[in-house]
């Protein structure tokens, strides 16, 4: 693809970001949750797991532990036990443990609402922070999953495979308001048509601003 001015790329993204709307207008975090707590613990256990798997695996962990209290008091055996089906189970759990050891003592047990303080907890990242400040404190994020890289890369949104660096790009080309289902949106595209293997270019409304179209 030619070099790309910085007004032509903006044109281009708003229109991936329309045709993404009227796509997926309703598109949310496919993770079950009723507070920042849950979608934290949910977060932090999707990693290199699906969706729906979390959603089978968190009624049980939450039942056993409703809140960072009784997470940081849980028994990391049990823990592990109760969340071994997402895999990576051992390190996921003395992270889940230790964060939830941070809200209790610093706090008061609830979920923090900034981006400085949730990268802060023990084993926090960008991305569980952002999935956390835009589905439960409504606040602007863009998480980058393994779909919006994908996505960003083939769309020529961004070269980065760095997620922060993606991240920039993103946020640098699209409003703030639009991010958080927006990022929900490229995952739903990048599950039903555009996947890491095969993507399905014929079917694909994105395909005229794709240069990575088949």
């Amino acid at each position: 693809m030619p070099r790309e001015s910085i007004q032509k790329k903006k044109l281009r993204a708003e229109r991936i970001r329309l045709e993404l709307l009227r796509l997926y207008p309703e598109a949310t975090c496919s993770l079950d949750f009723v507070d920042p707590y849950q979608l934290m613990v949910s977060t932090v256990l999707s990693a290199q797991c699906t969706d729906e798997r979390v959603n089978l695996v968190t009624p049980a962990l939450f039942d056993a532990a409703p809140d960072a209290a009784a997470l940081a008091k849980m028994p990391v055996k049990r823990l592990e036990i109760l969340i071994h089906s997402t895999g990576f189970y051992r390190n996921k759990a003395k992270n889940l443990k230790a964060a939830a050891k941070d809200l209790v003592t610093k706090h008061a047990g609830k979920v923090p609402g900034s981006m400085e303080e949730l990268t802060a907890l023990a084993g926090g990242g960008r991305k569980t922070a952002n999935v956390i400040l835009g589905n439960a404190f409504d606040v602007p994020g863009f998480p980058v999953d393994t779909h919006v890289g994908r996505l960003s890369r083939r769309l020529a949104l961004s070269k980065h495979e760095d997620p922060e660096k993606v991240e920039k790009d993103l946020c640098a080309i699209f409003p703030s308001e639009s991010w958080t289902l927006l990022s929900h949106q490229l995952i739903f595209h990048g599950r039903a048509i555009c996947p890491s293997r095969k993507p399905r270019c014929e079917e694909c409304t994105l395909a005229d601003d794709c240069p990575s179209k088949l």
